[in-house]
């Protein structure tokens, strides 16, 4: 990028701005001159800032001052009336902070900048997320804009070892991120590591969380998630207590945490604002769910094409007699039910408001109806996939490795029988031991092995019985982070 020096003209300085900027009608340069000479030029963009902050507390206290010239310096500590002004050489911090809605103010004599927080860009109030509701609990969930973020951490961990590090990440977006830990807690080398990881981060554009996401997580071609996603801040605080790192970026209501655990992709909100008695049957109930929605296709279409001996008598008369006249296969014929469900799931998500449950659920009534009516599928073959998909919405954090693992053991499924059902929950079980999140292994804890690190794993303990960081205790350290 060309260096750009600014000169003592004040005239220059306005022609070199007007020329960088030229072709933005969002920009505006406003001269403004003292009573007793005082010349200064202001520049801001419409839309971005509080033009009443920029009337009160920039133009009228330069209109008032009594004097007829004044440094940078002067400028930003006696004349300008407002919390946030300082004298910015770096010129590339400079526009970055004018883009982002600050306001630049040059004064006449001096070469030097001054940035004036003035942001007073349009928000969305902080509600619920759509995707995070919860029966009893906190209702605030994160939105766009990147301070208030901070702001609803902040609030809920009043510890003055709480940190925010900020990178800015893409160099055409020029994003701010930041990363977030509690000192004490978190292990240093998980900040180094995340921190290294941004740092070395090379992308033209960062605009989501997800874009983050992809690049720095463990395994990335793997469908379970090694990063947590999260769009509460109550979720987030309870991340940092536990000794992980979280990552704000600017523009996305998602917030990431790490490490992730796989045992937390079947863990709710809801867990913690409920009684563990019921938090730890809807665990179990999630985790059976998981299990259900990869493996009955498969087993259901096993069991017919090579253990019939495997099912009762009864049983099977009634699933034969419902495939007498139906043309495919039971592989084929339960892979495009699949497939069907999935399309109809998709055209649900896609299409606006309530119209697209509507035609979710319409469409899959329908539509079975009609298949079953026309002999081209047959109805426990319907009822099977309906299972499938219904089970596939209890864990939404698995979804995607749901639809991948669920096509996978059905091929094995049609190949091999039972046999290959066996051989590809082995590998994936495999695969998991494998796999690790910023070097804590992902299936921590899922043979027990000390008493404080179970007790909110696999299941909940009430809560006169976790005492510890979950995270600190695995490390020999109490909570608080003193050894």
């Amino acid at each position: 990028m060309e260096q750009i020096t600014f000169s003592t003209d004040l005239e220059s300085n306005i022609r070199l701005m007007q020329a960088i900027f030229q072709g933005d009608n969002t920009f505006v340069t406003r001269r403004a001159a003292g009573h007793k000479g005082l010349c200064c030029a202001v520049f801001f963009f419409d839309g971005m800032v509080n033009n009443i902050a920029i009337n009160q507390s920039v133009i009228r206290p330069i209109v008032c001052a009594d004097c007829a010239e004044a440094t940078a310096d002067e400028l930003a500590r006696t004349i300008l009336q407002i919390n946030d002004s300082r004298v910015e050489t770096d010129t590339d911090k400079l526009f970055a902070a004018f883009l982002y809605g600050d306001t630049v103010v040059f004064t006449e004599g001096d070469a030097r900048p001054v940035v004036v927080n003035t942001k007073g860009f349009a928000v969305r109030a902080a509600s619920e997320p759509e995707n995070e509701r919860v029966l009893s609990g906190p209702r605030e969930g994160f939105t766009e804009c990147f301070m208030p973020n901070l702001a609803l951490i902040r609030r809920r961990l009043n510890d003055r070892r709480l940190k925010f590090t900020f990178l800015r990440l893409g160099t055409r977006t020029n994003t701010v991120v930041c990363l977030c830990y509690l000192a004490g807690v978190c292990e240093a080398k998980l900040v180094r590591h995340l921190r290294r990881k941004l740092e070395s981060l090379d992308a033209d554009s960062v605009l989501d969380a997800n874009y983050l996401a992809e690049r720095i997580r463990d395994h990335r071609f793997s469908p379970f998630p090694t990063l947590g996603t999260t769009e509460r801040p109550d979720v987030v605080a309870s991340r940092l207590v536990e000794g992980r790192c979280a990552i704000v970026v600017d523009g996305s209501p998602v917030v990431l945490t790490a490490p992730l655990l796989f045992q937390e992709c079947f863990q709710a909100n809801d867990d913690y604002y409920v009684s563990f008695l019921q938090a730890n049957l809807s665990r179990v109930l999630r985790a059976l769910g998981f299990v259900c929605t990869i493996t009955f296709p498969a087993v259901y279409t096993a069991l017919l094409l090579y253990h019939r001996e495997l099912v009762p008598a009864r049983l099977l008369f009634a699933i034969s007699a419902a495939q007498r006249g139906v043309p495919l296969p039971i592989g084929w014929e339960t892979l495009l039910l699949l497939l069907v469900l999935e399309a109809l799931k998709e055209a649900g998500a896609r299409t606006p408001g309530a119209m697209g449950q509507t035609m979710s659920i319409v469409g899959g009534l329908v539509l079975g109806q009609a298949a079953v009516s026309a002999r081209f599928a047959a109805a426990p073959t319907v009822i099977v996939v309906a299972i499938a998909g219904v089970t596939g919405l209890m864990a939404p954090k698995l979804q995607t490795a749901s639809l991948w693992l669920r096509f996978a053991l059905l091929a094995a499924a049609a190949a091999y029988g039972l046999y290959g059902v066996g051989l590809g929950l082995g590998l994936i079980l495999m695969w998991l031991c494998r796999m690790h999140s910023c070097s804590v292994p992902y299936l921590l804890n899922l043979v027990p092995r000390v008493r404080s690190e179970q007790e909110d794993a696999w299941l909940r303990a009430p809560w006169f019985f976790m005492r510890h960081d979950r995270f600190a205790v695995k490390r020999g350290v109490k909570k608080g982070g003193k050894p």
